[in-house]
């Protein structure tokens, strides 16, 4: 069987899962009569809703003879971990770049990692029938960025297709409107080359993926670099330096056919398959026949830099909603997750109802939290903070490369707000189109909770992109939050009559009739002080009748927080309560006693 292992690299919403999902249509992997969902490869709920790619799929397809696998990269630099690893077990990638945004930050970041590698990419223009389409300037912008990322000659000579992933159509002529991605299938068979496998060598396999299934326990997808493996062989595991993980057999060898996982007998050297039957083998290990001892070269993982806590929801209202409320839940919970996703770690807290979960960054851990409220569970969340270590010139903070995107007139206020946060502007350049794209280096600490802030600074319209950049001095002391919170003073429910006046004392959370809690905040101060305020307090009544009509009471819709947005806004003394239906800010101590004593101890 003629081989072909390629990657897809594409910015986020430039389309690409929307091409692989006509691959598949075009190439016969679907039925004609098969009702396929819409972007097939991102099928995760998260990934629908938010248009991300997070987790890197592998999908195959047959096409005259070829069968080609076709590995999802993920765009955002938060699962950047994962990028390197995948590009090790492919031989070419197409650049999907969009005909209109053209090449974007995201891209730079896989792209640079593709080229560092040698592997030849294959441009495609997709979206070529967009109104405001600008075709020849894009491919000005992806030969640039191909020279600043130093490639080589025969890298810089790439060919180039034109595609509407949506129309399913390609072809080499940039005004043509009509046809299939028969061009696409034809141009990956001629330009990348087959896999560079041994075949007779012994058998050896580097382990790229790693997920979990109910039944067959750890599967373990990667490229077989030699050799071949028959279901039931010997197998062995080393990691990097050689020392053997563990011994086992390969009980379930599967390959992909389309987006399914199917068993196989044998797989022979350069297809990319699954095997189960190994219980602690994990990313970046070797499996090999027992008589080989050299493990294959493996790309490190990318260190944490944030770390947040877990915590058991212990709030007056713990309960009301969720199914998954213990702490042995949630352990459990953490660590299958700490299994499957190699850049999270987790480790137990003393106090045995906490967990320290450390991560690339606020998204991938907002993304876990998130789908652990969808799966049942009730937590309290404690505040981001960076993981320092120490270096050679003392203590060592992460530092992150941000580029920014925005329109000439917010760029003033985007400089302002970076150099607050302690970044420093290392390049700044019109990117056309009345933008600006501004490049700093910034400590991951003062990026915390700054892309809600980005967003309204910019109306909308600015784009961040954040890469891990390298441990550097600490910056000394970010300001915070400026301003204080408001502090329901008991429980009960939420009174219009209230309210009305709390709202000259800053913007309230709550709406009338919600349950509240002493120690929940209720709203933003105007001040940098926290104040506690009684939301529930009803109007007296008296056997008098008022000589004026009542003034109705008139309250402007309450500022509602996203997941996201709560994490970065809190405090280090206040928790977010994330349940299934509800997102609550909260003081740590909810009796105002405790936070004094709290206070003053940390003063002290």
């Amino acid at each position: 069987m003629n081989l072909r292992n390629v990657a897809i690299i594409a910015h986020v919403d430039h389309g690409k899962t929307t091409l692989v999902d006509q691959l598949f249509r075009q190439s016969g992997t679907f039925r004609d009569n098969q009702r396929v969902e819409e972007r097939a490869m991102d099928s995760n709920d998260l990934e629908k809703e938010r248009g991300i790619t997070i987790l890197a799929k592998c999908t195959s397809v047959e096409w005259e003879g070829t069968r080609i696998n076709i590995v999802d990269t993920p765009g955002h630099a938060d699962f950047g971990g994962e990028v390197e690893r995948i590009l090790s077990m492919v031989d070419g990638v197409i650049l999907l770049v969009d005909s209109s945004e053209g090449a974007m930050p995201q891209t730079k970041f896989v792209t640079g990692k593709a080229l560092a590698l040698g592997l030849k990419p294959i441009v495609v223009v997709n979206k070529v029938d967009r109104a405001d389409e600008r075709i020849q300037e894009v491919l000005d912008e992806v030969f640039d960025l191909f020279v600043s990322l130093e490639a080589s000659d025969e890298q810089l000579d790439f060919p180039v297709l034109y595609a509407s992933g949506r129309n399913g159509y390609a072809g080499e002529d940039p005004l043509s409107r009509e046809g299939t991605l028969t061009p696409l299938f034809q141009k990956i068979v001629d330009h990348v080359p087959p896999p560079s496998a041994d075949p007779d060598g012994p058998f050896k396999f580097l382990v790229t993926l790693l997920d979990r299934d109910n039944f067959l326990g750890r599967i373990l997808t990667g490229l077989v670099f030699s050799g071949s493996i028959k279901t039931n062989m010997a197998i062995h595991s080393l990691d990097n330096d050689g020392t053997i993980v563990e011994t086992g057999r390969a009980s379930k060898i599967m390959s992909f056919r389309g987006l399914e996982r199917v068993p196989v007998d044998e797989a022979n050297a350069g297809d990319i398959i699954s095997i189960a039957g190994l219980t602690t083998t994990t990313v970046s290990n070797t499996i090999c026949d027992p008589s080989v001892s050299e493990p294959l070269h493996a790309q490190p993982i990318d260190p944490p830099t944030l770390s947040m806590r877990f915590a058991v929801n212990d709030s007056p209202m713990a309960g009301r909603e969720g199914t998954k409320v213990t702490s042995r839940m949630i352990r459990d919970r953490l660590l299958r997750e700490g299994e499957s996703n190699v850049a999270i770690k987790v480790t137990e807290a003393e106090d045995k109802d906490s967990f320290e979960v450390a991560g690339r960054g606020e998204l991938q851990l907002g993304v876990l939290i998130e789908t652990m409220r969808r799966e049942g569970f009730e937590l309290s969340i404690s505040r981001p903070r960076v993981l320092f270590q120490d270096g050679d010139a003392g203590l060592e903070e992460p530092y992150e490369t941000v580029i920014i995107d925005v329109d000439d007139e917010y760029s003033g206020t985007v400089v302002e707000k970076m150099a607050i946060r302690k970044a420093e502007m290392t390049d700044m350049r019109p990117s056309g189109g009345g933008k600006t794209r501004i490049t700093f280096s910034a400590p991951s600490r003062g990026m915390i909770g700054y892309h809600g802030e980005f967003l309204s600074d910019t109306r909308g319209t600015g784009i961040m992109n954040r890469l891990f950049e390298k441990y550097g001095p600490h910056k000394g002391k970010i300001e915070g939050r400026k301003n204080g919170v408001l502090i329901s003073n008991g429980a009960g429910e939420a009174v219009a009559y209230a309210l009305g006046p709390l709202e000259e004392r800053g913007i309230l959370m709550v709406s009338p009739g919600e349950p509240l809690y002493e120690g929940m905040i209720i709203g933003e101060n105007a001040k940098p002080d926290d104040l506690e305020v009684n939301p529930m307090k009803s109007k007296a009544l008296t056997n008098f009748r008022s000589t004026g009509k009542d003034d109705a009471i008139r309250l402007t819709p309450p500022k509602r927080l996203t997941l996201e947005q709560a994490i970065a806004y809190i405090d280090d003394d206040e928790l977010v309560e994330v349940t299934p239906k509800s997102i609550r800010l909260r003081k740590r101590h909810l009796d105002p006693n405790e936070r004094k004593r709290a206070s003053r101890s940390k003063a002290a």
